[in-house]
């Protein structure tokens, strides 16, 4: 329609239009010589290039999923022939008392498969790997193998010359060397520092404060025994672990490390809602009572409470009731307290209010006796320190000084 116009009113305009258009197909004409002239080739069409490329995808392979490098990836599991189960602490923790849960699932502190033990929640122990029950009860066949090992290791005993000469060489203007213990005790990781400071001296000081020092015949015990060194000297907190004749640093045992501190597990309530034959009137009466009895000790935070234990059997000879103050310590710490407190006197604990820790004698009350074990415990540590007092304000004569 707009052509027919457009002819009728000017047809000069027509003619020009119908040239224009026959330029437009000479010039697509010229274009395609071109192309055959250049050998020239058209990109293909959208819909063709999509095609091709999904079938170029499915011929490639997927990439793997791109995984962060771990320190954890290539890792052998570590082997140690140490005869004795491994804890987080081994004075801190008994295999009598059997825990009633645990606060965590079973991950070993040791890391993913870096352990060909087992760990239980409580201990990884070192005969059946197996093991599915909580309870940390140890094989006795590995109490007379660690025996057996260290008495290999220490050889002949030392004589008092020669003791004396290893406690001088560890006292605090001689050497640096020295292993703290504290209110976790003797810890696993810390087996692997006393070796490391055996490698270069024949004994290492031991500094203990806190918890573990109300009893200091289990941490001897433990030291010697998971160590196979022997304690030559004890002066209230501090000990001189040795290391034996026949020790040999490069054969030096290994020891896995703990990446982490395990939760512990779930233990029964010390506190029960009765104290044990008393009715529960009477067992309020005796608490309130309690609190108000004058304190027999403060404890102070991070001491050394070795005589805590001597000092409450005298108190009960004169009292049924007794309450030492414990302000600014941490619960966890004076709840410790009270269940060593109830296994060393013994005795039977009545409450924890008020940051005290409140015990009783008992109906039938006897003071006990002390055994053999405890008396030549004492015994020895008391020839021991006198032999060091001796030694200290005494000249050394020639041949001595040669001889050591």
């Amino acid at each position: 329609m707009f052509m027919i116009r457009l002819s009728r009113h000017n047809r000069s305009s027509f003619t020009l239009l119908t040239r224009s258009l026959h330029s437009a197909s000479d010039q697509t004409v010229s274009s395609s010589r071109l192309r055959d002239h250049y050998n020239f080739q058209p990109p293909p069409p959208l819909s063709s290039a999509s095609e091709n490329h999904d079938l170029n995808q499915k011929k490639k392979k997927a990439k793997p999923q791109y995984r962060p490098p771990s320190s954890l990836e290539g890792v052998k599991k570590v082997h140690s022939d140490l005869p004795f189960d491994f804890r987080f602490s081994y004075t801190e923790s008994s295999s009598n008392v059997r825990p009633i849960g645990l606060r965590e699932p079973k991950y070993s502190p040791f890391g993913p498969q870096r352990l060909d033990r087992q760990w239980t929640g409580v201990c990884a122990p070192a005969v059946d790997p197996k093991v599915e029950s909580v309870d940390g009860v140890e094989d006795p066949k590995l109490e007379e193998k660690r025996k057996k090992l260290r008495e290999k290791i220490q050889g002949a005993s030392l004589t008092e010359a020669e003791r004396k000469f290893l406690v001088e060489l560890c006292q605090r203007n001689k050497t640096k060397r020295q292993v703290n213990l504290g209110r976790d005790g003797l810890t696993h990781n810390m087996l692997n520092d006393i070796y490391n400071h055996w490698q270069h001296a024949e004994a290492v000081r031991v500094k203990c404060l806190g918890v573990p020092t109300l009893d200091m015949k289990n941490v001897v015990f433990h030291l010697e025994d998971k160590t196979f060194g022997q304690v030559v000297s004890k002066h209230c907190g501090t000990l001189v672990l040795y290391r034996g004749r026949n020790y040999d640093p490069k054969k030096r045992p290994k020891i896995p490390l703990m990446l982490w501190k395990p939760h512990e597990p779930v233990y029964p309530r010390l506190i029960k809602t009765t104290v044990d034959g008393l009715s529960i009137e009477e067992t309020k009466a005796m608490r309130k009572k309690g609190l108000a009895v004058p304190a027999l000790t403060k404890l102070a935070k991070n001491g050394y409470y070795g005589s805590l234990v001597p000092m409450v059997r005298d108190a009960f000879l004169v009292s049924e009731l007794v309450r030492i103050d414990c302000a600014g310590l941490e619960r966890k710490d004076y709840k410790k307290i009270g269940a060593k407190l109830r296994d060393l006197v013994p005795c039977i604990l009545v409450t924890f209010d008020k940051e005290q820790v409140v015990i009783w004698r008992g109906k039938d009350y006897k003071p006990p006796k002390d055994d053999d074990e405890y008396s030549s415990f004492i015994h020895r540590e008391s020839s021991i320190d006198t032999d060091l007092s001796c030694g200290r304000g005494a000249q050394d004569s020639p041949d001595e000084t040669t001889r050591t």
